[in-house]
C-alpha cells in the first residue's frame, strides 16, 4: 500500500443537500416524503392502480396514467435522495447509530411504495403499453420503462402476496444484507509484520495492502485478512444462506426458471448475448494465465503467483517510485478526460470543487468504491485511495459514473432505471481513456508498469468475476436443496477459481473467503457478470471512438442519456455492435490479448524486480492508511 503524501484526503460534503441527518431541513423533507407517500397511496386507491382484466385505455385512462406518472416521478426521485443522503453517512461511519436508525425507518416506509411499484406494473399490463404510448405523449417518453412494466408484471405473485413479500423482507434479506454491510464495515485483522511486530488494522486496510511494494507485506496481510474472514464465516455463511434461499423461493412463485432470469430481465440483456459473452471470455483465460506466470516469474516465483500477489506492483511500481499523490491523481484523470472533451474534464473539476469524493479510508468506512447518483446530475464517490496507480483508475472509473449520471441530469425517475451491464458502460470507457493516455508516452519500466495496472484490472473483471459467476450458480443450485455450511461454501469457491485461474495462480493460495468479501453476493443477485459486460462493451466503444472520434462524440451522450429507455441490444446497435456475436466479446478481448502479449515482450526484455528497498518498520504508511478492495470496481 502506498499513501498519498501530500496530506488529508478529500471526504466528501453533503451539507448542500441537507445540514446534517439531525436538522430541522432532513426531518421536514422525511417527513413530506411520509406524506408524499400517502398522498400517492390515494392517488393509487382513487384510480384504481393495479391489475385487472386487459382492455383499451379510455380518455379518462389516459388522464388518470399521466397524473399517476408524474405522482410516481416525482415520489420516486424525492425518495431516491433522501435514501442516498442517509446512506451517505452509513457507508462512511458504521458506528453512526443515528442514520443508520433513520436509514432503517426509511426503507420500512419506503415498502409501501414497493407495494405501489408492483401495483403500477399490473396496472400498465391492463392497459397496454402499446396503446398507453400511442396515447400519451407522456407515455411515449417513457414508452421503454412501460414494456417492461408490464413484462414485469407477467412475474408477479398477487397482489396481497407481493405487499407481504415488501414487509418481510425488511426483516429478511435487506437485514441480513445490512448484517453483512456491517459486521464487515467493523473487521479488524491482527497483522504480524516480519521481525514479529503486530498490529491490529481495519480490514478496508489490510486489503489494501496487497498492492504494496514489499512483498512480505502482502503476505503477512494477506494471512491475517484471512483469519478475520474465517472469525466471522460463521454469520456471514447465515446470510447468505437466507439471502439465497429467500431468493429461491420468491423467484420459483414469480415464474422465473432459474435465478439468473431476473438477474438477465433487469439488466435488459438476453441469455444468447451473455453466453456469447461467456464462450469468448472462457476462451480468454488461457492468454490471462500466460500473463500471470508472467508476472510470477517477475517476482521472482517458481511455484506460481501466489494470491496475495495478484495486485502486486511491478516495473517502476514494483520499485516503489510512483507513489501517486491525490493531487496527482487528480491531475492524471483530469488531463485523460481532457483529451476526449471540454464537459468530460470539466466534471472532474465539479467533483472536487463540489467536494462529492470521500478518498479517505479509515476505520468504520466500507471497503471497495462506487458512485451514486444523489439528486438530479449530482452524485457522490466513494474511494478508498491508496496512492497506487489502480486507485487512479478507481477513481477515474467512479468519475465515469458521475459523468453518466450528469447526462441522465434531466431524465424522470422511470426513465433513470439503469440495468447494470449498462451502468458500465461510461465508467469502463472512462478506465479505457485513462490506459490509452498512460500508455500513448510510457516506455520501459513505466510501460510495464501501466500495463500490469490494466491488466489486473482487467483480469479481475474477466477471470475472477467469471469465477464468482460460477460460485453464485453452484450455490443458488445446492441452496434448494438445503444450506450450505463455511467448509462447502469454501470449497465452491476454490472449485471455482480453478476452472478460471487453473495453472495461472498457485492453488495452495486460493482465496476460500471471497464469498465473505464481496458485498455484492449479499445484494443483487448475479450482480458481478455486469461487469465483465461493461469492461468488454468499453473497450468496443473505444474501438468506434477511435475509428472516428467526431461521430462518436456526437452520439455517446446521446447514449449515455438513453441507457434506461432501451434494451442493450438496440443501444449496441446505434454503434453497429452485435452483442449476441461471440465475434464482437472477441475482438474487445483481443484488445486485451495485444496487452498481455507487450506485457510478457517487456518482461522479458527487462531485468525487473520487485521493490523490497524498504524494511517492513520503514514500510509507508503502514496501519495509517488503506486502499481500495483489490478489484474495488467490481
Amino acid at each position: 500500500m502506498a499513501t498519498a503524501p501530500d496530506g488529508t484526503l478529500p471526504q466528501w460534503d453533503l451539507s448542500a443537500v441537507f445540514p446534517a441527518p439531525g436538522s430541522r431541513q432532513f426531518a421536514a423533507a422525511s417527513e413530506e416524503l411520509g406524506a408524499a407517500l400517502v398522498r400517492l397511496t390515494a392517488l393509487y386507491d382513487q384510480h384504481d392502480v393495479r391489475a385487472g382484466p386487459p382492455h383499451p385505455p379510455s380518455t379518462d385512462d389516459v388522464g388518470a396514467f399521466e397524473e399517476v406518472l408524474d405522482a410516481t416521478n416525482a415520489f420516486a426521485a424525492d425518495a431516491r435522495t433522501l435514501t442516498a443522503y442517509l446512506s451517505a453517512f452509513v457507508s462512511t461511519d458504521a458506528s453512526d447509530d443515528r442514520s443508520a436508525g433513520l436509514l432503517s425507518q426509511l426503507q420500512a416506509e419506503l415498502a409501501g411504495y414497493q407495494r405501489l411499484a408492483k401495483r403500477f406494473e399490473g396496472w400498465i399490463a391492463t392497459l397496454g403499453a402499446g396503446a398507453l404510448t400511442a396515447a400519451s405523449p407522456a407515455a411515449a417518453d417513457h414508452a421503454y420503462p412501460l414494456w417492461r412494466a408490464a413484462e414485469a408484471a407477467t412475474h408477479q405473485m398477487s397482489e396481497a402476496e407481493e405487499g407481504l413479500y415488501a414487509d418481510l423482507a425488511l426483516t429478511g434479506g435487506s437485514a441480513w444484507n445490512r448484517l453483512h454491510g456491517d459486521l464487515t464495515a467493523g473487521l479488524t485483522a491482527d497483522v504480524t509484520w516480519p521481525g514479529g511486530r503486530a498490529e491490529t488494522l481495519p480490514i478496508t486496510v489490510v486489503r489494501g495492502l496487497a498492492t504494496h511494494a514489499d512483498a512480505h507485506v502482502r503476505q503477512a496481510a494477506h494471512e491475517a485478512e484471512l483469519v478475520a474472514w474465517e472469525r466471522a464465516a460463521v454469520p456471514l455463511a447465515a446470510a447468505l444462506n437466507a439471502i439465497k434461499g429467500e431468493a429461491n423461493t420468491v423467484n420459483r412463485r414469480r415464474g422465473w426458471v432459474s435465478p439468473l432470469e431476473p438477474a438477465l430481465w433487469a439488466n435488459g440483456v438476453d441469455r444468447q448475448a451473455l453466453d456469447a459473452m461467456h464462450e469468448a471470455a472462457t476462451a480468454s483465460f488461457p492468454d490471462f494465465r500466460r500473463y500471470l506466470r508472467t508476472k510470477a516469474a517477475l517476482l521472482g516465483r517458481d511455484q506460481g503467483l501466489p494470491w496475495w500477489d495478484l495486485l502486486a506492483p511491478v516495473g517502476l511500481a514494483g520499485r516503489g517510485d510512483d507513489v501517486v499523490t491525490w493531487r496527482g491523481a487528480v491531475g492524471a484523470v483530469e488531463q485523460a478526460f481532457t483529451g476526449y472533451s471540454a464537459p468530460l474534464a470539466s466534471l472532474v473539476r465539479r467533483a472536487v470543487d463540489e467536494r462529492w469524493i470521500d478518498a479517505e479510508p479509515r476505520a468504520g468506512k466500507r471497503g471497495g468504491a462506487f458512485c451514486m447518483g444523489i439528486r438530479d446530475d449530482e452524485s457522490r464517490v466513494l474511494l478508498n485511495f491508496d496512492g497506487s496507480w489502480n486507485s487512479v483508475q478507481t477513481l477515474a472509473h467512479e468519475l465515469g459514473h458521475a459523468y453518466h449520471n450528469t447526462a441522465l441530469g434531466q431524465r424522470t425517475a422511470l426513465q433513470r432505471q439503469l440495468p447494470m451491464a449498462l451502468a458500465e458502460t461510461a465508467s469502463i470507457f472512462c478506465e479505457t481513456l485513462m490506459v490509452a493516455e498512460g500508455l500513448r508516452n510510457a516506455s520501459g519500466s513505466e510501460r510495464l508498469a501501466l500495463l500490469e495496472t490494466d491488466l489486473s484490472g482487467a483480469c479481475q473483471v474477466v477471470v475472477d468475476i467469471h469465477s464468482r459467476f460460477l460460485f453464485e450458480s453452484a450455490v443458488f443450485e445446492r441452496r434448494a436443496r438445503q444450506t450450505l455450511g463455511v467448509p462447502e461454501l469454501c470449497g465452491l469457491m476454490t472449485e471455482a477459481q480453478a476452472q478460471t485461474y487453473g495453472d495461472g495462480l498457485d492453488p495452495a493460495t486460493y482465496h476460500a473467503y471471497m464469498w465473505a468479501v464481496k458485498p455484492h453476493y449479499y445484494a443483487t443477485a448475479f450482480y458481478n457478470w455486469p461487469y465483465t459486460f461493461g469492461l468488454l462493451f468499453g473497450i468496443g466503444l473505444y474501438a468506434r471512438y477511435t475509428a472516428d472520434p467526431d461521430r462518436f462524440r456526437a452520439g455517446y451522450d446521446d447514449l449515455l442519456s438513453a441507457t434506461g429507455l432501451a434494451s442493450a441490444a438496440e443501444l449496441a446497435g446505434r454503434f453497429g455492435i452485435d452483442i449476441r456475436s461471440v465475434g464482437f466479446w472477441t475482438e474487445s478481448l483481443d484488445v486485451i490479448r495485444g496487452r498481455i502479449t507487450e506485457f510478457v515482450r517487456l518482461a522479458e526484455r527487462e531485468a525487473v524486480g520487485v521493490g523490497e528497498a524498504r524494511g517492513v518498520g520503514e514500510a509507508r504508511g503502514v496501519g495509517e492508511a488503506g486502499g481500495a478492495d483489490g478489484g474495488a470496481r467490481t
